[in-house]
């Protein structure tokens, strides 16, 4: 059997137990042949999947870093590459984005956490037993995040009637999204609540702050919230 016979039963056999049409099941088979010799190392992982990148743009991760390890000399910058990956590659601005962040992350121009300005930010989320009224309540006022945040320095950022309450500490800025949960068996009120610490200047400082927010959110759940 020729190697081109071996090649078409392959995709037969894919197509009897996937479903998919010929051409589908040959995409499928000759990206995964691709993948197995590929030669570029990835510095990190993007934030998009190959599938996902590929459904939105018609192309997938290795293809766009072959494009723009391709692209004109003096295009350099995040904002300079979105703007070439719009305007010459016939992508619209929001996936232009999402594939310069995937490739600076994969040629590592971008660090893991690492935003276009430079900065970085640590996220985490959980969920507690505290009502979200009154968790919101305390970060807008002076005297609950004195509770909350006991010994360090905090500087309201976000508007009273803003969705989000963010605030300054430490270096740089964190924003507190606060939602309803379910209740716990005993009928105690719950929220999930995620942080996103926005604007740390550098990439040793995310996993600290992980770190910090982990155990902040840990310590309400666990324990009697401190009344301001």
């Amino acid at each position: 059997m020729t190697k081109q016979e071996s090649f078409k039963r392959r995709i037969r056999q894919r197509m009897e137990r996937t479903g998919e049409r010929y051409a589908a099941a040959r995409r499928v088979l000759l990206e995964q042949a691709a993948n197995q010799n590929r030669s570029r190392v990835w510095q990190s992982e993007p934030e998009m999947s190959d599938d996902a990148v590929r459904n939105g743009t018609g192309r997938g991760w290795d293809e766009w870093c072959d494009l723009l390890d391709q692209r004109p000399q003096g295009i350099d910058g995040h904002t300079a590459i979105a703007a070439y990956v719009r305007d010459a590659l016939g992508v619209d601005a929001w996936w232009a984005q999402g594939v310069t962040g995937g490739y600076e992350r994969i040629t590592g121009l971008r660090l893991p956490y690492e935003r276009p300005d430079g900065t970085f930010t640590a996220s985490k989320t959980k969920t507690i037993t505290i009502d979200a009224s009154k968790l919101r309540h305390m970060l807008l006022d002076k005297d609950g995040r004195a509770a909350l945040f006991p010994g360090r320095s905090t500087r309201l950022r976000s508007r009273p009637d803003a969705k989000a309450v963010r605030l300054e500490i430490g270096p740089g800025v964190a924003q507190f999204g606060i939602g309803p949960a379910n209740e716990t068996k005993d009928g105690r009120p719950r929220s999930k609540v995620t942080v996103q610490h926005a604007k740390l200047p550098t990439y040793e400082l995310v996993e600290e702050w992980k770190f910090y927010w982990g155990d902040w959110l840990g310590a309400i759940d666990s324990a009697d919230t401190p009344e301001p």
